[in-house]
């Protein structure tokens, strides 16, 4: 698990940002997840676990690829792949909520929630719920729930109750909102598992520490392959829980450029990339 010295100047906050900025009848729920997390992930069983579950329910290590084709097409750089892809269930999505999953059951929580747009959160979070027999209820934004009919299918073939947000955009937005209010009304048995790194404080924390096994490996693999460190780290930007899991650990290594791509929805001329350092 991580020991940044960067995160935090004050409790809760990664520099100028982060913090609590939600209604008083939740803060006790996110308080009590706060305190948990600090103790048990100093918790020799608690990591002990989880790192079995990576291992063995998730498929870690996942490899870093040589894509030398590319690497040839491109004329530069070499290229390698962390393949997250590889990961059970397709996506980088496990690693964080095992981790979240885990805390609920040592927290004495028996239900689960989550929010989900792509559904790949959703699929992840229904798959560890049943793994771990908790109930589990998905939010999803109406619109998503008709995009993303297949995801839809396995959370729900996997025990999961999918509910269809049908205010305002009837997006992921609307979906946040409404797992949101569920976990006020249920703060007793309920734990609500963030896919992504948003939200008040501890949830940018978990997030980072829990997909932080993805530039961890990496690091140890680069060196492996090629005994030094990349030249740089690139990341697609959605949520954010790719890249903060693959830019952790180089956040030190001052001579790794950290770069987040992120779509802007106009075609290739449109695409942003941004240099985190």
């Amino acid at each position: 698990m991580l020991n940044h010295q960067t995160q935090t100047q004050k409790p809760g906050y990664f520099g100028p940002s982060g913090g609590q900025f939600i209604p008083e009848e939740i803060k006790p729920a996110l308080d009590e997840i706060a305190e948990a997390y600090e103790d048990y992930k100093k918790d020799t069983k608690f990591q002990k676990e989880l790192q079995s579950y990576l291992k063995d329910d998730s498929g870690r290590k996942t490899p870093l690829y040589y894509a030398e084709s590319l690497t040839k097409e491109l004329g530069g750089a070499k290229v390698y792949l962390k393949r997250e892809d590889l990961n059970h269930l397709g996506a980088h999505k496990l690693n964080n909520v095992l981790g979240q999953i885990l805390l609920a059951k040592y927290m004495g929580k028996t239900r689960i929630i989550a929010e989900t747009g792509a559904g790949q959160h959703g699929v992840a979070t229904a798959a560890a719920a049943a793994k771990f027999n908790m109930e589990c209820e998905i939010y999803m934004g109406a619109k998503d729930t008709e995009r993303q009919k297949l995801n839809v299918f396995r959370m729900e073939l996997l025990g999961a109750k999918v509910t269809g947000v049908t205010r305002g955009n009837q997006t992921l937005k609307e979906a946040v909102d409404a797992a949101f209010d569920d976990l006020a009304n249920h703060l007793e048995d309920t734990f609500y598992v963030v896919g992504s790194a948003v939200g008040p404080h501890p949830y940018p924390t978990l997030v980072r520490d829990f997909q932080s096994v993805i530039s961890r490996e990496m690091k140890e693999q680069i060196l492996e392959k090629e005994g030094r460190l990349p030249d740089a780290v690139i990341a697609c930007v959605g949520g954010g829980s790719n890249a903060i899991g693959s830019f952790a650990h180089f956040v030190e290594d001052t001579e790794v450029r950290l770069i987040g791509v992120e779509a802007a929805g106009e075609g290739i001329k449109r695409i942003r990339m941004v240099s985190v350092k």
